[in-house]
């Protein structure tokens, strides 16, 4: 019996231990955070294609979460300045990733704005990227005789094109891209050093007296 006493308890002093460090004390340290300034919530239509960003499994090959230059090359690779808590503020749930099967997406938006490439892109990757092990979403397209009005068309490179058809973007794919184009992270996130007002420069010392 002692011994089972012994290891219930040192079973639930690891479990406080654990919960304070990966649980308590994050929580102690970014409770307060707020957004940057050039951070902007959402709008519905980012939110609707969030919601199918996780839908469709892209945060199991693709992280959100730059690392800093100690740790790799991500700023190297284009991929951004490491992230802080706080350009997670609007983000629920996180989406950080723990694979990188394919790029780091936290700045796509800036480093490919184009709502066409995303578009394409996501009907079939290889048009745009020869050897890209991702795969095409076609059942997020609608592929027409020909567009009704209103509805916008993909323009995709030659030969990605069904023969005598047109393939027209559904509601989904069209917010999906909009909540890519939003994965903005670079901003500053520190104010700018302080700098002296044009022209100012430093008054010269003061001459002593002439003796009397």
């Amino acid at each position: 019996m002692e011994n089972e006493v012994k290891l219930a308890a040192g079973a639930m002093v690891t479990l406080g231990l654990a919960t304070a460090a990966l649980v308590v004390l994050p929580y102690i340290q970014v409770r307060d955070v707020h957004p940057p300034e050039g951070l902007k919530p959402y709008t519905s239509a980012e939110l609707r294609g969030r919601a199918t960003y996780i839908a469709n499994g892209c945060v199991y090959c693709h992280t959100q979460q730059p690392r800093d230059k100690s740790f790799g090359p991500d700023a190297e690779r284009g991929w951004g300045r490491a992230t802080v808590p706080g350009d997670y503020t609007y983000d629920r749930p996180h989406l950080l990733g723990s694979m990188r099967t394919g790029p780091d997406l936290m700045n796509i938006g800036v480093r490919q704005p184009s709502k066409d490439w995303h578009l394409g892109h996501l009907y079939q990757p290889r048009a745009y990227v020869p050897g890209s092990i991702m795969p095409a979403y076609p059942y997020l397209f609608d592929v027409k005789d020909k567009a009704e009005a209103g509805e916008e068309t993909l323009k995709l490179p030659p030969g990605f094109t069904p023969p005598g058809k047109v393939v027209v973007p559904t509601p989904e794919a069209l917010d999906l891209v909009k909540y890519l184009q939003s994965l903005n992270r670079s901003y500053p996130v520190l104010p700018p050093e302080p700098r002296e007002a044009p022209g100012a420069a430093a008054a010269p010392a003061a001459k002593p007296a002439a003796a009397s």
